[in-house]
C-alpha cells in the first residue's frame, strides 16, 4: 500500500510514499555548462520498517555501475567536486561543482538499509550532458580581416538554451569585464579594441566560453627619427639616424630622403640610415594599409678648422715640447763628443793648436790676405781645469792663456795639431 503525502521540497511538490523499493530521477536530461554547477534531483523509496544505512552516487560505463563518489555518513562532506544535498530519508539529490566534460554521461543512485541483504540501485538514472559556451562573430562587410574603422557584432552562445538566448552573460577583455548581456558591439574600431574577448555565465563565471582574439590592423603611425648623438657633429663622425613606427602589420618597408632647396631626393632604405653629409632628412614607413612620413631632422656638420678640440691641442703641445728636449738632448750629446775630454789626464795635459797650411808658391812671411777667398780657423786653448782658468782671467786683464790666430788659406783644409 502507498501512501501520499504533500511535501515542500525543492525541484517537487509532492512526493508518493510506498512501502516498496523506488528511486525516481526528477529529470532524465540535464545540460549544464562547463565550469558550471549541475544538480540532479532524486527521491528514493524503501519499506517503512527498514532504516537507510548508506547513500551513494555512481557513473554508468558501458552499462557498468561504477561508483566514484560517495556519501559520508553524516552527509556534509563534500568529496571533490560531488556534493550529496539529499538526506537518509526520501531525498537523494546531488549537486556536482565545476562541472568538466568527462563528468558527462548517465548518474545512479544506490541506497543501502540496516539489513545488510536489502539494496537498491535506480537503473534508469539522469544523463547529464556538458558543453562550452561560444562566441560567434559578425562582420558586416564579411571580411575576414579586421581593420581601423571596422564594426564587430560578438554574441556569447549557451546550447543548452537549445539555440535561444536566455542566460544571462557577462563579457570580459583581457580577463576585465566590460559589458552585459548575450551580444558586445564593437563600433568604429581602433587599436585599442585590440585584446582577447571571453563571455561567461553571470551566474558562474568560471563558466566561461573559449578565446576570441581581435587584432585590429592600421597603417603607420607616430613616425619618428631618433638622432644619435646629436644633430650638430665634427666632419668626418658618423650620426645615426633611425626611424621607428606603430603599425599592424608591422612595417614592411623603411626609406629615407633628403631635401635640398626643394629637391627630394632618395638617399637609402632600411630602418637606420647613416648620412655622408649634414642637411635636412625625413624617413617614410609603409605597411600593406598605407604610409606615414616622420618630420623633418636638420643635421649640422661643423668645417675642419673648427674641429679641433682641447684635447687635440693638448696633445700637440705635447709633441712640439718632447720634439724640442729631444733636439736639445741631441746637441747637447753632440756638443760633449766634440769639446769635452773623456779623461781628467787629457783635461790637464792636452793643448790644441790651429797652424795655417800655405801653399809652396805663398811666402811664409806674407802677412796680409789677399782679396780672395779664404777660409777663417780660429784656434782654441784648453787649460787644465776650468776653475784655473778662471782665476787667471780674474787676475790678468789681458788674456795671456788664449791667442788667436787668423791663417789665410785658399781653399785649404785645416790641419789640427796636438802639442805636449
Amino acid at each position: 500500500m502507498c501512501t501520499v503525502t504533500w511535501t515542500l521540497m525543492p525541484l517537487f511538490l509532492a512526493a508518493v510514499v510506498c512501502n516498496t523499493w523506488n528511486v525516481v530521477y526528477q529529470q532524465q536530461r540535464i545540460c549544464a555548462v562547463k565550469g558550471s554547477s549541475a544538480v540532479i534531483p532524486c527521491l528514493f523509496y524503501y519499506p517503512d520498517n527498514l532504516r537507510v544505512k548508506n547513500v551513494m552516487w555512481g557513473q554508468v560505463k558501458s552499462h557498468t555501475f561504477k561508483t566514484r563518489f560517495i556519501s559520508d555518513r553524516n552527509l556534509k562532506k563534500v568529496t571533490a567536486r560531488f556534493q550529496y544535498i539529499g538526506d537518509k530519508h526520501h531525498n537523494c539529490s546531488l549537486r556536482i561543482h565545476q562541472v568538466e566534460h568527462n563528468d558527462a554521461g548517465k548518474h545512479v543512485f544506490r541506497f543501502t538499509t540496516n539489513n545488510k541483504r536489502d539494496k537498491w540501485t535506480g537503473k534508469d538514472g539522469s544523463t547529464l550532458k556538458v558543453v562550452d559556451l561560444r562566441i560567434s562573430v559578425t562582420k558586416p562587410d564579411g571580411n575576414g580581416t579586421t581593420k581601423e574603422g571596422d564594426s564587430v557584432n560578438l554574441t556569447c552562445r549557451n546550447s543548452c538554451d537549445g539555440g535561444n538566448i536566455l542566460s544571462a552573460f557577462t563579457w570580459f577583455k583581457n580577463g576585465e569585464p566590460i559589458a552585459e548581456g548575450p551580444t558586445f558591439y564593437l563600433s568604429n574600431m581602433s587599436s585599442t579594441n585590440s585584446g582577447n574577448y571571453t563571455c561567461s555565465l553571470k551566474r558562474h563565471t568560471a563558466a566561461s566560453s573559449g578565446v576570441i582574439h581581435i587584432d585590429v590592423e592600421y597603417s603607420p603611425k607616430n613616425t619618428s627619427v631618433c638622432v644619435r648623438p646629436s644633430m650638430e657633429a665634427d666632419a668626418g663622425s658618423n650620426i645615426t639616424l633611425t626611424c621607428s613606427s606603430h603599425a599592424n602589420p608591422p612595417v614592411e618597408n623603411y626609406s629615407w630622403v633628403k631635401i635640398d632647396d626643394g629637391d627630394v631626393m632618395d638617399v637609402g632604405k632600411g630602418p637606420v640610415f647613416v648620412p655622408d653629409d649634414g642637411g635636412q632628412y625625413l624617413c617614410s614607413a609603409s605597411n600593406k594599409h598605407g604610409s606615414q612620413n616622420s618630420s623633418v631632422v636638420t643635421l649640422k656638420m661643423k668645417p675642419y678648422w673648427a674641429t679641433c678640440t682641447r684635447d687635440v691641442l693638448i696633445i700637440a703641445t705635447v709633441a712640439v715640447f718632447l720634439i724640442v728636449i729631444l733636439v736639445t738632448a741631441v746637441r747637447r750629446l753632440h756638443k760633449k763628443k766634440t769639446w769635452v775630454p773623456e779623461t781628467e789626464e787629457d783635461m790637464q795635459n792636452s793643448v790644441y793648436v790651429n797652424y795655417r797650411v800655405l801653399d809652396n808658391n805663398q811666402s811664409q812671411e806674407r802677412n796680409g790676405c789677399e782679396e780672395q777667398t779664404l777660409e777663417l780657423i780660429y784656434t782654441t786653448v784648453d787649460f787644465h781645469t776650468e776653475r784655473k782658468m778662471k782665476q787667471q782671467m780674474a787676475s790678468h786683464n789681458d788674456d795671456e792663456g788664449v791667442v788667436y790666430s787668423t791663417v789665410c788659406r785658399k781653399l785649404l783644409n785645416p790641419t789640427y795639431v796636438e802639442t805636449p
